[in-house]
């Protein structure tokens, strides 16, 4: 402990219990070397002075997380301090490096989860709170940073949790090494499942415990040069072989012989076993059972789990056929013999087991008799055998027996070790020891004392190490410790195994002569050790002696000393066992060598301790050391309960408070000169008024308080036991007098403020009832001037009312006459009004009704037809839905009827066309005809005419022959009349068959208006046959479209891994896919004429499809071709591979590729390595994945793509037909509907699809093939790429600032009397820089994807996931270390949150989002710590208005480990404290309610969808073509949507 300290009256103070172990309470008077103590419990005291302590008033109600931090280290504060955190479930705690963990005795899940794992990797020992991960990261780091082997030694009593330790351990280091074992089982694993089989072998029950390793595990995780786990080894060490023999009620044997007794009974009359009480080895003690263990089902897992760990049946039929062996050998029985000093087997029961046991061996049974009862003697001349007294025969049995057990418990855990698989080559190794506690009990025999001796090996390195540590850290702070005496053990040491004179060697002596006895061994003792310190002899027994133990004493009887010390190697028992039949037995036994087999050598049970131990400190002293201390807080093996007794007691076992007497051996309190200062600086407020440094200040106080012996170091003060309470009693003594002084003060400005309110009162109470009398004359006044206008104003009212009476009686009685009056008329009105409405609804009621049932019938009749009809198209369409080949069937014919109809209206159209030009042309001719006539009627009159004109002048002329001109004439008139006749008849033929031609002609419009009318009901029936044929088209689509797609996308998946090189890929293109594309080619009759094509263009068309084989002629066209694509390709690569910047806020080269492979129909051919080329350009840009400029521009471009591609491109309907089947079928429907949309330079192939970009921002969806669906996924890919690049280089720039963000930044006496503002100031600013470094990074990652005109959905899927990186680092750092949990580290880190939303604030919505919302874990847990009167807060309003997004485990956290650093407040009151637990008991199963750690999620948190949908319209826009591709031919089509 530590060294008397100053205790004055009114300290607090820590005295002994005997219950309690230690008690708290007040000194109340002091009287010589006696204290008078009043405790906590009402008890007055009274104790030594020396053996008082000081207790800490001012240490936090959760404890301190390193107990090196304590102020006074001693016992009662360890144990205070380890009670406080278990009551808080903080079961670990540092004591320097040596972590004590306290078993809980419930399930904590949220401490070993994967995330616990992933904070303590790779951090500093003590720089989060205290873990068996952190030991193990330790371990690790030492490991690959040193190169040297370490260890971890796990110790504690049974049942405090060194299995469990051990597993974590095991656990963390695989997470660490991270390789899988045999089977798909770790390392772990494998080590944990050998464990059921060595605890069946090498536990037993003892006073303690009923699971009680009575063996020592060292596990050697061994690791390669990478620090990867490479195999794992177990090392067994000091088995304790005196149990198989000899035991003490009410202890058991080891387990195994228990449960094969309780083994199936065919198992029993295998072995020929029966109750254990029949065994002598076992009927030892009364003790056969074990409390809710039933022997049975521990036999069967046992065999289970010797199944799993490599051991077959075979060789687990002679392990139990070797264990019952044991227990028949235990029953043999010797009798004397008939010669002297013989011996013989007592009876025919002995002589059973004699058999049993021989047959189990598998040896003769006379040879095993021999073994036991004779002794050969080999002596130059001759060779002797002897025979042996029965004593000696038993113990010939026994050392048979143990040595029969210890081989097969070295076989089982080499079996265990091939089982796992061990790395001989391996360098470098982590070894847990699992090794037994110090036992002192009521009865303490061998096993105790040798337990007891290993345990002060493993304490004197315990010792060493910690005065090596102590030494490591006076060097650190470079202070003299030269002087300090190291406390050791070695003198307990040497009392037991110095040879010779110690006490082994005595044993082994003792026990070489056949005459010794217990007494004459107790005797020796007595004699030889009666002057040692740490030897002491009973007064009342003979045989007892007592050990001074660094745990303390330990009373040993000697009675079997001699018994279980005694070990013979027998070479009969060697020969025996190694002649077996049963190769298992003789492989136990092998052949030993020539000079060692020819007679029996003694050999002790001590003695081969002895080497064991000494082997294995051998190890631990090749390594570095790392301790874990496992506690026991109860006996009763529940949660809650600390038993202090109990805990001191394996506290004292464990060396805990061996190590705090080395620390007090030196200085055991160091404070950092920030804390020195901050505690002691009111004992001289001089120095802080001085501008001194730190350093210097401390040693000013320490000087000016007259201390002696302390030492300051480079960062600490150094001060030696009780100098810190002498320290403390001075500073209460300040305190009191500044207290009093306070007081003092207080109550003179109290009494003065008192005075000066009683006067001013006193003054206001005359000032007020001069005024109240004054109030009352002017009151007095004012009603007498009162009175004399109310009277005059009374005569005036009763006047005016008066008058008003009458006057208003008056007019109410006009009022009532004429109301009646007009109120009879309004009645007789509303009568006649109301009888008119009445009949007025009673008719439209009538006429409503009858229409509303006519309706409702018309309405049924309709409902019933139309689902008659809906019900016959339902069974048409499941029809068809089921039978997709009589859909295909109808659809053939139906494509087929479309082409007949086709034709036939083309026909028709011929036929009206030929029949409109026949009729044309005989209409013509008709005309001519009538025309020619016509000319001939009009010569004709004029000849008449004429001929009349000629005779009349020949009648004047001639009057002289009228006479016979007259017959003349009349003649000529008769010649003419009839010649007009004939003329007129053949005019009326012609007019005749003018008439018919025209009717002719009427006919033949009237035809062609019947043939316009019926093929109008054609184009009609057409149309409608169009529509039944683009709906059965819609439905097979949809019905095969999901099929299809599923198909398409299983095969984009499973071809990605054998997709072709762009070089097979072209080498593997067919030829008929390329299209001739010059003009010369294209047949004249395939242009459009009057928007119609004709036949043979759409024929040569198809033909020019079908992948035939070409003629030979057309192989050079096509090789140019094939030329000029790989150029353009070649070419678009080369441009895009540059930075082509933006055009209207969209990125020019995703652009460009699209509307390239757009325009080359890339999207719709079967094969092309343009995708693998772009991909691979891609790749090759980003590669840079520090460069966050390059990084968004290509993350623009990807997601531009992206979004086309997703609008554009969907999968092939039709992916079963062949392809010339469905380019025929495309270029059909594309004949009825659209026509040829052919241009000079693309003609060969404009009429492929039938769904092109039309206008510049016009998007169609494009049929697509294999090779863009896989170019879809693979830029899907690289687009996920891109964003978690850019993503985690944000994430790198951040961390390091978030680590400094954490914790508000300590600065040189900032708390003091002088120099407050100015300290703050700068730690303000210090603060500041971090966040505004955050903040500078993030709004350069701003700036730059804004730059880059990266789609405002992904930049808010950036930042919300960082937001949320923030919220998950800051958060779970303020959970993992203690001195974040603080109100002043509250306050720095609200402010830092404070800056990151003013930068959400500036960024703007559209880009940040609801980013702010991610850090709400963060922002609540800071809120908590910065809120005053928490006790008085109640759980409800903690998780329903102050914190409701924390968990219960996470808010018990939180209070728990908050320490006011400013103001000294406390956390929420115990009662809240006490819920959380509960309420944490409760949720203890479900291992996720119970993680109180938050996950940082590093997922794709969008998908191409959300993208595309984020986006409301997606438009093409024009580019200007970049200079490399402006002057080529193969992007025209660029040039001319440009134009």
């Amino acid at each position: 402990m530590a060294e008397p300290v100053q205790i004055i009256v009114g300290s607090h103070v820590w005295v002994e219990d005997s219950v309690l172990a230690w008690i708290d309470g007040e000194v109340t008077l002091i009287s010589g070397h006696e204290v008078h103590i009043n405790t906590t419990k009402g008890k007055r005291v009274v104790k030594d002075i020396s053996r008082v302590y000081p207790k800490d008033t001012e240490a936090l109600p959760g404890g301190v997380d390193d107990m090196t931090k304590l102020s006074y280290l001693h016992e009662p504060g360890v144990l205070q301090n380890l009670s406080m955190r278990y009551q808080l479930n903080e079961i670990y705690t540092y004591t320097g490096n040596i972590l004590i963990a306290v078993n809980p005795f419930q399930r904590l899940p949220h401490l070993y989860d994967t995330h616990m794992m992933e904070q303590y990797k790779g951090a500093a020992l003590g720089e989060l709170s205290p873990h068996v991960f952190a030991v193990g990261d330790a371990a690790y780091r030492a490991m690959i940073n040193e190169g040297k082997s370490n260890s971890i030694l796990v110790s504690g009593e049974s049942g405090a949790g060194k299995t469990e330790t051990t597993k974590m351990l095991m656990r963390y280091l695989a997470y660490l090494g991270g390789r899988s074992g045999v089977e798909g089982r770790t390392v772990e694993q494998q080590v944990l499942e050998s464990n059921p089989v060595l605890e069946a072998f090498g536990n037993a029950k003892t006073v303690r415990n009923n699971n009680s390793s009575r063996f020592g595990k060292f596990v050697e995780i061994q690791f390669d040069k990478n620090g990867r786990i490479s195999g794992a080894a177990i090392r067994t060490y000091l088995l304790e072989r005196s149990r198989v023999c000899q035991i003490s009620s009410p202890e058991r044997n080891y387990h195994c012989f228990y449960l094969l007794c309780a083994a199936p009974p065919e198992d029993i009359e295998r072995y020929k076993l029966g109750s254990p009480k029949t065994f002598h080895y076992l009927n030892q003690s009364s003790c056969y059972e074990l409390d809710g263990v039933d022997d049975t089902d521990e036999y069967l897992a046992t065999r289970r789990a010797m199944d799993i760990v490599g051991i077959n049946e075979q060789e687990q039929e002679a392990i139990f056929r070797v264990v019952a062996s044991i227990l028949h050998l235990g029953n043999i029985e010797f009798a004397k013999g008939k010669e002297i000093d013989s011996s013989v087997i007592k009876d025919e029961k002995s002589k059973f087991h004699l058999n049993t046991a021989a047959e189990l061996l598998r040896c003769d049974a006379q040879s095993l008799e021999d073994a036991l009862i004779k002794r050969v003697m080999v002596t130059p001349e001759e060779v002797i055998t002897r025979t042996l007294d029965p004593l000696n025969a038993v113990g010939s049995r026994d050392a048979l027996a143990k040595t029969l057990y210890s081989r097969l418990f070295d076989w089982i855990v080499e079996k265990i070790n091939i089982s796992i698989g061990q790395d001989q080559s391996s360098k470098s190794i982590i070894g847990v020891l699992d090794i037994y506690g110090f036992e002192t009990f009521k009865a303490n025999s061998f096993e105790q004392f040798c337990i007891n001796f290993t345990n002060e090996k493993l304490q004197q390195h315990f010792n060493q190490h910690v005065f090596k540590m102590e030494q490591d850290e006076y060097r650190r702070e470079q202070i003299n410790w030269s002087y300090i005496e190291f406390i050791d053990n070695q003198d307990v040491l040497d009392l037991i195994e110095k040879k010779p004179g110690g006490i082994i060697a005595l044993l082994d002596e003792a026990c070489m002569f056949p005459k010794s006895t217990h007494e004459t061994f107790a005797q020796k003792l007595y004699q030889t050790f009666k002057n040692h310190k740490r030897f002491i002899k009973p007064k009342l027994s003979r045989t007892d002696f007592t050990i001074m133990h660094y745990a303390g004493e330990v009373n040993y009887q000697a009675n079997l000393f001699l018994d279980k010390n005694k070990d013979y190697v027998v070479a009969e028992h060697q020969a025996l066992m190694n002649a077996s039949k049963c190769s298992f037995v003789s492989a136990l036994f092998p052949p030993l060598p020539q000079e060692s087999s020819k007679s029996s050598k003694f050999s002790s049970i001590g003695s081969q301790f002895k080497m064991q131990l000494q082997s294995l400190m051998e190890t631990l002293s090749s390594m570095e050391p790392h301790y874990i201390r496992c506690v026991k807080p109860n006996n009763d093996l529940k949660p809650a309960i600390f038993e202090n007794i109990n805990v001191i007691q394996q506290l004292r076992c464990g060396g805990v408070l061996e190590a705090i007497r080395i620390s007090c051996a030196g200085y055991p309190t160091r404070r950092t000169f920030y804390e020195f200062l901050n505690r002691f600086g009111v004992l001289a407020p001089d120095v802080l008024d001085g501008n001194y440094d730190d350093k210097v200040a401390c040693q000013m106080i320490l000087d000016k308080k007259g201390l002696k012996g302390y030492q300051i170091g480079r960062t600490k003060a150094f001060l030696r036991a009780g100098q810190m309470a002498e320290l403390d009693a001075r500073r209460a003594e300040v305190i009191g007098n500044a207290a009093k002084t306070i007081q003092r003060r207080s109550r003179t400005y109290i009494t003065r403020k008192q005075f000066i309110s009683l006067r001013e009162a006193s003054i206001k109470l005359q000032s007020f009832s001069r005024g109240i009398m004054c109030r009352k004359l002017y009151d007095q006044l004012r009603q007498e001037a009162g009175a004399l206008k109310i009277q005059k104003q009374l005569r005036s009212f009763i006047a005016r009312k008066s008058y008003l009476s009458m006057r208003s009686s008056a007019i109410i009685l006009q009022i009532g006459l004429r109301g009646m009056a007009a109120r009879n008329t309004f009645w007789f009105r509303k009568q006649i009004k109301a009888v008119t409405v009445m009949q007025a609804d009673w008719r439209r009621h009538h006429a409503h009704s009858y229409y509303k049932r006519l309706q409702k019938a018309a309405v049924i009749s309709q409902c019933g037809w139309r689902s008659r009809v809906a019900r016959r198209e339902l069974r048409k369409l499941k029809m068809a839905a089921r039978e997709t080949g009589a859909l295909k069937e109808a659809k053939d014919k139906l494509e087929k009827r479309v082409e007949e109809l086709t034709w036939r209206l083309q026909l028709e159209k011929r036929l009206r066309t030929d029949l409109e030009e026949a009729r044309a042309e005989e209409v013509a001719k008709l005309q001519d005809a009538l025309k020619t006539m016509q000319l001939e009627l009009d010569t004709t009159n004029s000849l008449v005419i004429k001929e009349r004109e000629a005779a009349q002048k020949a009648i004047t002329e001639a009057a002289a022959v009228r006479k016979e001109t007259t017959e003349l004439a009349a003649e000529v008139k008769k010649q003419d009349t009839e010649k007009i006749d004939s003329l007129a008849a053949e005019v009326k033929k012609l007019k005749d068959l003018v008439q018919s031609e025209t009717r002719r002609a009427d006919e033949a419009n009237q035809a062609c208006a019947l043939a316009q009318a019926r093929n109008g009901e054609l184009i009609k029936k057409l149309d409608d046959t169009e529509k039944k044929v683009d709906q059965l088209h819609d439905l097979v689509q949809r019905l095969e479209g999901k099929l299809s797609n599923m198909e398409s996308e299983n095969q984009v998946l499973c071809q990605q891994a054998v997709a072709l090189t762009p070089a097979k890929a072209l080498i593997m293109k067919p030829k008929a896919t390329i299209i001739q594309r010059t003009p010369e080619k294209i047949p004249e009759n395939g242009d459009i004429l009057n928007g119609e094509i004709k036949k043979a263009s759409v024929r040569d068309s198809v033909l020019a499809l079908t992948p035939a084989r070409e003629p030979e002629t057309e192989e050079k066209p096509q090789k140019t071709l094939n030329e000029k694509q790989q150029e353009s390709q070649d070419l678009l690569i080369k441009c895009i591979s540059e930075d082509l910047g933006f055009s209207g806020g969209k990125p020019i080269a995703a652009c460009l590729i699209f509307k390239s492979l757009l325009h080359w129909r890339s999207f719709e051919v079967d094969r092309t390595n343009v995708f693998d080329r772009v991909i691979q350009t891609i790749g090759t840009a980003i590669e840079a994945q520090d460069n966050n400029d390059a990084l968004s521009y290509w993350l623009s471009n990807a997601c531009t793509l992206l979004i086309l591609l997703q609008r554009t491109l969907k999968a092939s309907g039709a992916a079963t037909m062949t392809p010339q089947r469905r380019r025929a079928s495309a270029s059909l429907l594309g004949r009825m509907s659209q026509g040829l949309r052919a241009s000079p330079q693309s003609a060969g192939f404009s009429f492929l699809s039938s769904r092109v970009l039309g206008s510049p921002g016009d998007l169609r969806q494009v049929e697509a093939k294999y090779p863009a669906l896989l170019f879809k996924q693979q830029l899907t890919a690289f687009l996920e790429k891109i964003y978690g690049m850019i993503r985690d280089n944000l994430k790198k720039n951040i961390s390091p600032l978030i680590s400094l963000c954490i914790q508000a930044p300590r600065t040189s006496r900032a708390s003091m009397r002088k120099g407050r503002a100015q300290a703050n100031a700068v730690a303000q600013k210090a603060l500041n820089d971090h966040w505004k470094g955050i903040v500078s990074c993030l709004n350069d990652c701003l700036k730059t994807m804004r730059a880059n005109y990266v789609p405002p959905f992904v930049v808010r899927k950036v930042f919300t996931q960082m937001f949320s990186f923030i919220n998950v680092q800051l958060f779970n750092s303020l959970l993992l270390r203690r001195e974040c949990c603080s109100f002043s580290n509250g306050e720095y880190v609200k402010a830092g949150l404070g800056e990151l939303e003013q930068w959400c604030h500036d960024a703007t919505e559209e880009y940040v989002g609801s980013a702010l919302e991610e850090l709400k874990h963060i922002r609540q847990a800071v809120g908590f710590l910065v809120i005053h009167q928490k006790p008085k807060k109640s759980l409800q309003e903690i998780t329903n208005d102050l914190c409701p997004v924390l968990s219960i485990q996470q808010l018990y956290r939180i209070s728990t480990m908050y320490w006011d650093d400013k103001y000294g407040t406390h956390s929420v009151s115990i009662d809240v404290i006490s819920t959380m637990r509960v309420m944490m008991t409760e949720n203890s199963n479900n291992a996720a309610s119970t993680c109180f750690l938050l996950d940082d999620d590093s997922s794709i948190p969008f998908s191409p969808e959300d993208i595309s949908k984020s986006v409301d319209q997606v438009e093409v826009p024009e580019i200007v073509p970049p200079p490399l591709i402006r002057q080529n031919s193969g992007f025209t089509f660029l040039q001319q949507r440009a134009d």
